[in-house]
């Protein structure tokens, strides 16, 4: 398994800042290029840590979900990582080896390593290797639903989980699904998409969920909306409701991306 990691730095002076970042009503788009020094922050409760902010509730932007990469150092860490009481997370790791001490069992996280955390749950995170450690941290306000218990906290690989080949694709298209789509329980979804080199999505998927894309290897071209993006590992999507969605995967390795979405719940009016 592949997974794009950001290393920050800056560009050299000599470089053009032509990019490829784009903020649209749709849609943005963040280009690999966008992840440098410069744009982290520090996180109150870490230690030996920074994180690039991709996405967050804010007018024009998501409305549902947060979602961080965090890079800790060596010795670093946090004793008590979520400060919110009632929010669920995802933690993804890609590269490194992460110590997630979830109600007071250590797991050692190495790049593909995934971990739902229930709201709730007591965790925390430590990296004890000799170099640094990089995950997705997915935060979610768990929505919950009347006669429907909370989800539980659990631990798992995207290595053991098997992608299941989504209906009429012959494998070109599949969904690595770490939890039942019918649980009920679950409000929102963080699966991983592969997509064989020439597959595709063959029609602009348009719907209420909002998604978090962040490419993890490979490298596509997208519909997003009424644009066609090129995409690469890397590279961070944000699409908001019911943006027009579709891809074509290029070669010669897989396109996998990491993917958000909220589901299972009724839309609320009152």
């Amino acid at each position: 398994m592949s997974y794009y990691t950001p290393r920050g730095g800056l560009p050299p002076q000599t470089d053009l800042l032509t990019d490829r970042a784009v903020v649209k009503p749709a849609y943005t788009f963040i280009p690999r290029g966008v992840l440098r020094d410069i744009v982290t922050s520090r996180l109150p409760g870490f230690t030996g840590a920074r994180a690039w902010i991709l996405a967050r509730p804010i007018a024009g932007s998501a409305t549902t979900f947060a979602q961080l990469i965090v890079e800790i150092a060596p010795g670093g860490g946090a004793e008590s990582p979520e400060p919110e009481a009632g929010v669920e997370g995802v933690v993804f790791v890609t590269d490194g080896a992460l110590t997630l001490t979830l109600a007071g069992e250590p797991h050692v996280l190495e790049a593909g390593g995934y971990a739902f955390l229930a709201p709730g749950a007591e965790w925390s995170v430590a990296n004890r290797g000799d170099g640094p450690v990089s995950f997705h941290w997915i935060r979610k306000a768990y929505e919950s639903a009347e006669g429907v218990p909370a989800p539980t906290s659990f631990v798992t690989r995207d290595q053991d989980v098997e992608p299941q080949s989504m209906p009429d694709t012959a494998g070109a298209w599949a969904t690595t699904r770490f939890v039942d789509p019918d649980d009920l329980a679950h409000d929102m979804h963080v699966n991983i998409v592969t997509f064989a080199p020439g597959g595709v999505i063959p029609f602009a998927e348009t719907h209420v969920m909002e998604h978090g894309l962040f490419v993890l290897q490979g490298k596509a071209v997208y519909r997003l909306n009424d644009d066609w993006v090129e995409c690469e590992a890397g590279d961070y999507m944000l699409l908001r409701a019911f943006c027009p969605q579709a891809c074509y995967a290029g070669g010669p390795e897989p396109f996998r991306y990491l993917l958000y979405k909220d589901v299972n719940r009724q839309i609320r009016l009152t």
